[in-house]
């Protein structure tokens, strides 16, 4: 199985940026699954197989798995994570979604509010948005860099390129201390966006999801998709890639997504631990106790 998944994520996997070109991935591509059934069934076995490996990893508690998911506004993450997590115990999942920064946390460094949501051992965290904002849209509206309470003599023409850097360490330290990192960019067209957007005012039960900032974030295309691009070129290594995942069809998505944990999941080796043989003795005394009332 593992060989199987390895291949057919291997279009979407980015462990080294150098001229990573966004333009090289086709938002619609769907690797040769033949349409929603198939990609159905596909994403039930994904959800089974994570359901059952989530237990070992919790029982484990040695490792720690950090989903980070990045997309433009309807690119589909928050559906995205509920139908690929939605056979895990809630237990040992933690989700948190980052919007705009509040006072405190300007009052902090940039990956303060994130560090402070790091999955505990044993447990999968997953980030919706994270300090990849960062080089997103605060990179995009460079006024933002203003509420940050930054001294001036910090904000330099090196700002980014140091930004990438602090990100790659970081993720590096994580990574020696049993954290295993998987990012998500869920790459939407810029069509399928607006038809997205334009769903959710026409129908009822999503103008709850329709925000104008969305619009107005979608004038700054271009820009998004260069900082997009040279996210990835910069911060993509082998300990923690980037999977560019094609997001026009949200059931291919979703399969791919589930791939991608099943296979860094799979690379751990994970087990139930075994009981200690000084246990043995007590847990037939127990069994025993227990039987007899």
């Amino acid at each position: 199985m593992h060989h199987d998944v390895e291949r057919f994520l291997k279009p979407f996997r980015v462990n080294d940026g150098k001229g990573f070109k966004l333009a090289d991935h086709d938002p619609r591509f769907t690797a040769g699954v033949n349409g929603k059934e198939e990609g159905a069934a596909l994403l039930e076995q994904g959800v089974a197989w994570l359901a059952e490996t989530q237990e070992k990893l919790y029982a484990q508690d040695r490792w720690a798995l950090l989903l980070i998911f990045q997309a433009m506004d309807a690119a589909g993450k928050d559906g995205t994570i509920k139908h690929v997590m939605s056979g895990i115990n809630p237990q040992g999942c933690q989700i948190y979604s980052f919007k705009a920064p509040s006072r405190e946390e300007l009052d902090h460094d940039f990956m303060w509010r994130c560090m402070r949501r790091l999955p505990e051992r044993g447990r999968i965290g997953i980030f919706n948005r994270s300090y990849y904002e960062e080089v997103l849209v605060v990179k995009v509206h460079q006024e933002l860099l203003k509420t940050q309470r930054l001294d001036p003599s910090l904000v330099t023409k090196q700002i980014w390129n140091e930004r990438y850097e602090d990100i790659r360490n970081i993720e590096r330290y994580l990574t020696r201390n049993g954290v295993i990192i998987r990012k998500f960019f869920l790459n939407v067209s810029k069509d399928e966006q607006r038809d997205r957007l334009l769903s959710r005012l026409e129908n009822p039960t999503k103008n709850w999801k329709f925000s104008r900032t969305d619009v107005h974030e979608r004038e700054h295309w271009d820009s998004y998709m260069d900082a997009y691009q040279e996210m990835i070129r910069q911060t993509s290594t082998p300990w923690a890639p980037w999977y560019v995942m094609p997001a026009d069809k949200k059931w291919f998505t979703r399969v791919a997504v589930s791939s991608a944990i099943v296979d860094a999941l799979d690379d751990l080796d994970l087990s139930f631990p075994a009981p200690d043989p000084s246990k043995i003795e007590e847990f037939k005394e127990v069994e025993k106790r227990l039987r007899a009332q």
